[in-house]
């Protein structure tokens, strides 16, 4: 049995950015197939991990494994659109934080 790893040490990059005024989008890349597959193969990170972490309707999550760039992506609304009163991350660049210490088996 292997031993559990945070998502953070086995992704070469986590990032969370707008993806237009309306939608943020997080990007995971990995340096190798086998950190990707591990990650796919765990099942893990999946759109009812990102629902309830996000508080997000699953039915408004895009979420798309690409093998051949080793990278998984997901997008979705923002709760409050871009620069809107209220709005407490401008850029959507710390949103990648919960996904750092999801724990991967």
């Amino acid at each position: 049995m292997r031993n559990s790893v945070s998502l953070g040490k086995l992704a070469q990059l986590i990032r969370s950015k707008n993806a237009g005024p309306f939608w943020i989008t997080f990007d995971i890349v990995f340096e190798n197939d086998v950190d990707f597959e591990r990650v796919v193969s765990a099942k893990v990170l999946t759109k009812e991990w990102i629902s309830g972490t996000y508080k997000i309707p699953q039915d408004s999550l895009i979420f798309v494994e690409i093998p051949a760039a080793r990278a998984i992506k997901f997008s979705f609304p923002r709760p409050r659109i871009q620069g809107d009163l209220g709005e407490t991350d401008m850029y959507s660049g710390q949103q990648y934080a919960p996904l750092l210490e999801l724990q991967i088996s």
